[in-house]
């Protein structure tokens, strides 16, 4: 059984997502079947067809943050401190062709969130830049081709 690292934002944030479609979303989606089934005819009743669509998709949705939530590592990175980018630092790379800086923090795959300045371990540039450290260069490999970066800073 694999283990998703996981900050404890993000455990809590799957946990609020799974008891609003356990509290509000699937009983609501009952009751629109409930409504759909009184309009009679199934065969070509739109409505019940989407509804029980919606459940089904509730169901999955469920399930996989059930999965998730269970098989989290949850890592505390107020605990973490170092020279080295590991899981949940916050990491400052440059590029040095353009001088573009950016800034981002590598959390669980399901917490990532660009606009939040968040990045998945598993993307590539995480991937790039574990185990590196501040003044080194790595270069990252995306589809859109190879780049070299310089760690600036890192981050608890």
């Amino acid at each position: 059984m694999d283990k998703y690292p996981m900050t404890p934002e993000g455990r809590k944030k799957l946990e609020l997502e799974l008891k609003e479609l356990r509290e509000v979303k699937r009983p609501a989606n009952v009751k629109a079947i409930e409504e759909a089934r009184a309009h009679g005819d199934l065969s070509e009743n739109a409505e019940y067809h989407a509804a029980k669509e919606e459940q089904g998709l509730i169901a999955a949705r469920m399930n996989y943050l059930e999965d998730r939530i269970a098989r989290a590592e949850v890592i505390d990175i107020s605990r973490l401190s170092g020279d080295r980018v590991v899981f949940g630092a916050k990491v400052t790379i440059e590029n040095p062709e353009t001088g573009e800086v950016s800034t981002y923090r590598i959390v669980g795959d399901d917490e990532s969130s660009i606009d939040e300045g968040t990045i998945s371990i598993s993307s590539p540039i995480a991937r790039a830049l574990i185990g590196k450290e501040a003044g080194e260069e790595t270069v990252i490999r995306t589809p859109s081709g190879a780049r070299t970066v310089e760690i600036v800073e890192v981050e608890f």
